[in-house]
């Protein structure tokens, strides 16, 4: 029988079947045909046994449901899709290292962090420093990455899977007008993004950006001062003699301002004493029985004065979902153009004290040269700027052609009868997609090309006026206030024009983006 038993056994584990058991013994449930328990979520819903075949099915579908309305697709807070963030910007799609980050992702951050420094020392807006930081970051492996950027601050968290997270901070406290080494750090920044420079490469070139000559000497920055303001003089209407009296107080209030700056004094004022000196010496010529209008030439100084890149950056970082950091620029912005106000309001109290008659600022005969002449100012003019921004030396050309459209537009908009308000907003948005085919083309960020080919848009005179009407006119108060509003507005239109005219060029310029990434592949 035991024989017969172990046969039995062997027999069955041959065959596959279990062994036979006597009549008597209960048999055992076959384990070949039961179903493997059915692991489930911790978060999943109570279900019906698993014996009831029937519900099983409409069981299912309904958790799928329930689970959809109380969880959601994805949680409320998670990380950062990269590749999204990056999606319009020159860096989509960036070549991201596959083996992940190396030994030293601290090096990674820290060069991440004086990057974004050196951007926003250059005068960049929030958007185009994150975008970099993300881009740079992916392509060293970092792809575990969390940005927070405000007016002047960089915080960056790097929290890899396992690991102790990693938050690093910059804070930046200095400004510089350099266009061209904001140029050379995008150029940077896509090199980087097309995988053809290492960290070690990047951190060097990025070096030699912040420590190289600005493409211009101060000498040519304060003449192109004066020339700008005696050809935005003569685009008003001013005459010969006035852009003359305008040229020798631009380059005095340079003069002035550099000193200031060497005194630590603080840029409101700075912009304050600056303004003041313009007004002061237009009303000093005009007392000496001088053939000018007071009001044009103040005009000249008043332009160079406006923080006419702060006002852009806040607007497009408004736009572009930087609460925080646009309320920064705008404050600051708001402070600048306060002490503009405030330096002509006690220049012309100062004038009224020591017997200088009042002034008649509305006495104005329009701009009395032909277009084309007019145009030829506005080139030279926006040519002018780029040298005092320090731009890039091919980009100096472009800007002024971008300028040139502008006005082009602007003319045009106003011989059929558009209002004064409208007629700058839609020749700033022509200029800001121009800006960006421009930029595209020379690889440069949009914001070089935009500020200064928009700034002969802002409503100088206006502005002059108001304040003199506020200041002297005293039963004119209202009218002052309101075209102070008016300036205001034109202003805040002009910025978002830039700003719209960036973002309705994008989708026809995708190809010159493509185009761009080749180039840094060849170079």
């Amino acid at each position: 029988m035991a024989a017969g038993k172990g046969g039995a056994g062997r027999k069955s584990g041959r065959a596959g079947t279990p062994p036979k058991r006597p009549t008597s013994e209960p048999k055992a449930p076959r384990p070949s045909r039961q179903r493997p328990p059915v692991t489930r979520p911790t978060d999943a819903l109570p279900t019906t046994p698993q014996r009831v075949p029937s519900s099983i099915r409409s069981n299912a579908a309904a958790r799928n449901v329930l689970r959809r309305l109380v969880q959601g697709e994805a949680p409320p807070t998670q990380a950062m899709s990269i590749v999204e963030r990056l999606a319009g910007s020159p860096y989509a799609n960036p070549t991201i290292q596959v083996g992940g980050p190396d030994a030293g992702a601290r090096k990674a951050l820290d060069f991440a962090l004086n990057l974004a420094e050196t951007m926003f020392r250059y005068g960049a807006g929030a958007l185009e420093v994150e975008t970099s930081i993300i881009a740079v970051t992916a392509a060293f492996g970092l792809d575990n990455i969390e940005v927070d950027i405000t007016n002047q601050s960089v915080i960056i968290n790097y929290s890899a899977k396992d690991q102790t997270p990693t938050t690093v901070l910059r804070v930046v406290r200095s400004w510089t007008n350099n266009y061209a080494g904001l140029t050379a750090i995008h150029r940077l920044v896509s090199d980087i993004a097309d995988g053809g420079v290492s960290r070690t490469e990047a951190a060097q070139r990025l070096d030699e950006i912040t420590h190289r000559p600005k493409p211009f000497p101060r000498w040519m920055v304060t003449a192109a001062f004066g020339i700008f303001s005696a050809a935005i003089v003569a685009f008003v209407g001013g005459t010969l003699l006035g852009s003359l009296v305008g040229f020798i107080s631009c380059i005095l209030v340079d003069l002035v301002s550099r000193k200031l700056g060497e005194w630590r004094v603080p840029e409101f004022f700075s912009v304050a004493t600056s303004a003041a000196l313009v007004t002061l010496i237009a009303m000093l010529f005009w007392w000496l029985q001088v053939p000018i209008t007071p009001a044009l030439v103040v005009v000249g100084g008043i332009l160079l004065l406006l923080p006419t890149g702060r006002l852009v950056s806040a607007t497009q970082d408004a736009i572009n979902g930087f609460p925080v950091t646009a309320a920064g620029r705008y404050l600051s912005a708001i402070l600048v153009f306060a002490a503009l106000v405030a330096g002509i309001a006690v220049a012309l109290v100062a004038g009224s004290a020591i017997g200088i008659p009042e002034l008649d600022v509305f006495e104005s005969t329009g701009i009395q040269y032909p277009w084309p002449l007019v145009a030829v100012l506005i080139f030279v003019a926006v040519a002018m700027i780029c040298i005092a921004e320090q731009t890039d030396v091919k980009l100096v050309v472009p800007t002024s052609l971008v300028a040139v459209a502008g006005y082009l537009l602007l003319i045009g908009a106003v011989a059929a009868g558009v209002g004064y308000r409208l007629a700058p907003a839609l020749a700033a948005i022509l200029i800001g997609g121009l800006s960006r085919v421009v930029s595209l083309r020379f690889g440069a960020p949009q914001l070089v090309v935009a500020v200064p080919a928009v700034l002969f848009l802002y409503p100088g005179l206006s502005i002059f006026r108001s304040m003199y009407t506020l200041t002297i006119e005293s039963e004119f108060v209202s009218d002052g206030a309101l075209g102070l509003f008016n300036a205001l507005t034109v202003v805040l239109a002009i910025a978002a024009g830039v700003v719209l005219g960036d973002n309705l060029a994008r989708p026809f310029t995708r190809k010159l983006s493509s185009d761009e990434r080749q180039r840094n592949r060849r170079r």
